[in-house]
């Protein structure tokens, strides 16, 4: 312990005295450029910041992941990724500050991660290339300042990686068992999307692993008992708990986490069939062509604005991971460099092919999960390149790359033309004089080949992480809120969900509309015009509208209709003057005004919910400007049949209810193969009570009667 901060600081005795420093440094730039304006982001995604207030308020809430402290319902995902941050507020209190730090501290632990496993094998250059190029990727820069459970996945992920290269170094079955902790920790973060990568990770140890291969198979073993008890433990309490002594779990048709697990945040997001989701049941098998979601296919990643969250570098990555198994073809089945090149090629490869070719939800940010395998491939394919620059053949190689990636960043930074435009020619122009001079230097001996490569590496290195860095200091400086959002300026091509969109749905950048939906104008009267549209909804709107003014869009939407409940609606953010946002408050919270918040706090301690309304983002808002639970009937989608019609008169019988909040998330619908509960519900509201417009807000008090 005496001697902790002499190593800390100095780090490997046989490294330079620069690179600790160095190494600190990035960590402390990477913390400094994400806590940067981390408040402009509000609360983000209000779905999980409700939730994450909820657990800071109820042990219960925290640990189901609730989203009231009343629990009512939870989330649709496992609560790991909420812990951090409900701990957080509760130590801080609540605020957009205490609730995104956490993911800021994520990002910081997974460019070290990253770092450490490419130093292991490499040079301190390779590590801190490819930890400058993680945390300058522009889809990281997002979602390691926003709440969705996206960053700790990639984080557990990262460990996961490190954990297996340690593991094949020396045959360890601690740092296999590691790693299994880490898959389970992963699966309480987002389920199956953490499996991804486990068949590629249990390949490579299976193959490389330097012991006999009887004990490799024990070990896997191991390590697979090590993963289903640390992902095991919370499921089967779920499951064991009666119905009746939790709350209702979000996502699903029937109660069960194991069916939201395996179906509307499984498999269905592979083949398309997510019953009670946006894009309904049953919409096509993989590779159909993706729907709603945009179109599939093995270009899907490099396409409209999915390129510029993720793809600046992942040309290089594959071409460098080709580079690094062929120069390492006849090392022995054990070499490590080979092995790091493994994991993160498989890292790289199943992650983009499933998201190239799912036809479920997909949104750009889920690029996320692809950042630490492209900055650890160019890292250490760069690293072995550069040290190899002195043959030709290698030489070119590395030059060839710069190219390539130069020319790539010139397509990527065109998609958004008036975005800096002169950029776009300097990386070019920067990156193929780089291309040409590192050759060169290599066949350059003494000084002058010295000072060549180096001023040709910086200008190369600059040309790849200019336009990286461009988009991610744009979206530092811009504040995102919602359940879709994306990384850098708007670009020509971005639609909903990725290429072939007919528009894109993000805060700050303009609403668009999925294929074949022309709907009515932001915060106008919700003219529906659409040609098919959402499943069931017959180009007529919102499922059972008839398409003019919002008549019966939703009931207690008073034909405020589509996607805001009032006039005078936000193009960008598709809220209406305080009402719901886009799409009837699914894709946003509302804009709560004061008024209407005072009126819902009004006797609070004497409900067990202040208020109930349909659809968690709308519930959400309500919640955090009240800070009081609120019932979100139907989940995130409004479509879980999460109370009957007869369940919720008994709890407004009872006084367990005080308002009816109007509007909100689509309540069922035929087409979207969910339940329609909150639909009736919100029927017998507003035929039985009398409305109360505060604001722009229907609002119905479910303890008078007419």
């Amino acid at each position: 312990m005496r001697t902790l901060p002499a190593r800390a600081w100095r780090g490997r005795a046989d490294d330079p005295r620069w690179v600790r420093p160095a190494f600190l440094a990035l960590l402390a730039a990477t913390a400094a450029l994400y806590f940067w304006n981390l408040t402009a982001s509000g609360w983000a995604n209000s779905f999980y910041s409700a939730a994450v207030q909820a657990g800071s308020q109820s042990w219960k809430a925290f640990f189901y992941g609730s989203s009231d402290a009343a629990n009512f319902i939870t989330v649709d995902k496992p609560p790991m990724s909420l812990w951090p941050m409900a701990l957080s507020v509760r130590l801080f209190g609540l605020s957009s500050g205490s609730i995104l730090a956490p993911q800021v501290l994520m990002a910081v632990a997974t460019v070290a991660t990253v770092y450490a496993t490419v130093r292991r094998r490499f040079s301190p250059v390779g590590g801190l290339v490819a930890g400058a190029a993680l945390a300058l990727t522009p889809v990281a820069a997002l979602m390691f300042r926003f709440n969705n459970p996206d960053a700790l996945l990639v984080l557990l992920l990262t460990l996961a990686a490190y954990g297996v290269v340690r593991a094949t170094e020396t045959a360890s079955t601690r740092w296999l068992v590691f790693a299994g902790v880490m898959f389970g920790f992963g699966f309480l973060t987002k389920t199956l999307q953490a499996f991804l990568v486990l068949p590629a990770f249990a390949l490579v140890y299976l193959v490389t692993a330097p012991t006999g291969l009887g004990r490799r198979f024990r070990q896997l073993l191991w390590a697979g008992l090590a993963m289903v008890v640390a992902a095991g433990w919370w499921v089967a309490i779920v499951e064991l708990v009666p119905a009746s002594a939790r709350p209702y779990i979000g996502g699903s048709q029937d109660n069960d986490f194991l069916s939201v697990t395996f179906g509307y945040n499984g498999f269905g997001r592979i083949t398309g069939n997510e019953t009670g989701s946006v894009g309904g049941g049953g919409r096509g098998g993989a590779g159909a062509g993706g729907g709603m979601w945009g179109e599939t296919g093995i270009t899907r990643l490099f396409d409209g604005d999915i390129g510029g969250q993720i793809a600046w570098l992942m040309p290089a990555a594959l071409i460098l991971l080709v580079v690094g198994l062929w120069a390492t073809r006849r090392h022995p089945r054990t070499d490590s460099a080979r092995t790091a090149f493994l994991v993160w090629g498989g890292w790289l490869v199943c992650t983009a092919l499933t998201f190239s070719f799912m036809s479920g939800i997909f949104h750009q940010y889920y690029t996320v999960a692809l950042v630490p395998a492209v900055a650890a491939l160019v890292g250490m394919g760069a690293d072995g390149l550069w040290r190899a620059r002195h043959r030709l053949p290698y030489a070119a190689l590395l030059g060839g790359t710069v190219a390539v990636t130069a020319v790539w960043a010139y397509v990527l930074l065109g998609r958004s033309a008036d975005f800096v435009p002169w950029l776009r020619w300097a990386v070019l122009i920067g990156g193929l004089a780089a291309a040409v001079a590192l050759p060169l230097a290599g066949r350059l001996s003494g000084a002058v080949g010295a000072r060549l490569a180096t001023v040709a590496g910086i200008a190369a290195l600059a040309a790849a992480l200019g336009g990286p860095t461009a988009y991610a200091l744009q979206t530092v400086s811009t504040g995102h809120s919602g359940s879709i959002v994306t990384a850098g300026p708007q670009v020509q091509g971005g639609g909903f969900g990725g290429p072939g969109g007919g528009g894109r749905f993000r805060a700050g950048g303009g609403m668009g509309f999925p294929p074949g939906m022309q709907g009515g104008q932001t915060g106008q009267t919700g003219q529906a015009q659409g040609q098919g549209g959402f499943p069931g909804m017959n180009g007529q709107g919102f499922p059972g509208t008839t398409g003019q003014n919002g008549q019966n869009a939703f009931p207690g939407m008073n034909g405020q209709g589509f996607p805001g409940t009032g006039t005078g609606g936000d193009s960008r953010t598709g809220r209406g003057a305080g009402g719901p946002g886009g799409m009837g408050g699914l894709l946003n919270g509302a804009q709560v005004s004061s008024e209407l918040s005072a009126l819902l706090k009004q006797d609070a301690d004497k409900y067990t919910w202040v208020a109930a309304a349909v659809g968690s983002q709308n519930q959400a808002s309500y919640q955090l400007a009240t800070g009081e639970p609120v019932m979100a009937l139907g989940g995130f989608n409004g479509t879980d049949p999460s109370l009957t019609l007869a369940q919720f008169q008994q709890y407004v019988k009872e006084g367990k209810v005080h308002w009816f909040i109007g509007g909100g998330g689509f309540g069922g619908g035929g087409g979207m193969g969910g339940s329609s509960e909150s639909s009736q519900i919100a029927t017998w509201v507003s035929e039985n009570f009398t409305a109360k417009t505060v604001g722009s807000t229907t609002v119905y008090d479910l303890t008078a009667t007419e």
